[in-house]
């Protein structure tokens, strides 16, 4: 019987592909919001294109979720679900949602590639 570590099963690792950007590095943290971080890993690979509202993309994704432990600020590096446009959400500078979103996740790794992002832009998103 082969045991998983805690930590797999907790932090899911996820990398972000952007068209004409490079990667970013980033995990889906469970304990933030259980039911989302599911719905998610369960629909990926994903891609969509990138809209920008101030310093954060978002992208729509094909999963329909409420709020779950929603949060009306963020931090820097933030991987978010937004309720309200079925989207997830990736905050990039000091910015703060339209509205409320669970926090699914963060960003380890090139947080600053998602700034020189495009609205339209292809994004992928995939465990790692």
């Amino acid at each position: 019987m082969i045991m998983m570590s805690e930590e797999s099963i907790t932090r899911i690792p996820i990398k972000f592909i952007v068209e004409k950007v490079g990667k970013a590095d980033g995990e889906l943290i469970r304990h933030l919001a259980p039911r989302t971080v599911d719905a998610i890993i369960k629909v990926l690979p994903i891609e969509g294109r990138i809209a920008l509202w101030k310093e954060e993309v978002y992208f729509e994704i094909p999963i329909k979720m409420g709020d779950e432990k929603a949060k009306p600020n963020v931090e820097k590096g933030t991987i978010a679900y937004w309720p309200m446009g079925n989207a997830l959400c990736i905050f990039y500078g000091e910015t703060q949602p339209y509205s409320p979103v669970n926090i699914v996740g963060e960003v380890k790794a090139n947080l600053e590639a998602f700034a020189e992002t495009k609205s339209g832009t292809r994004i992928r998103v995939e465990k790692i």
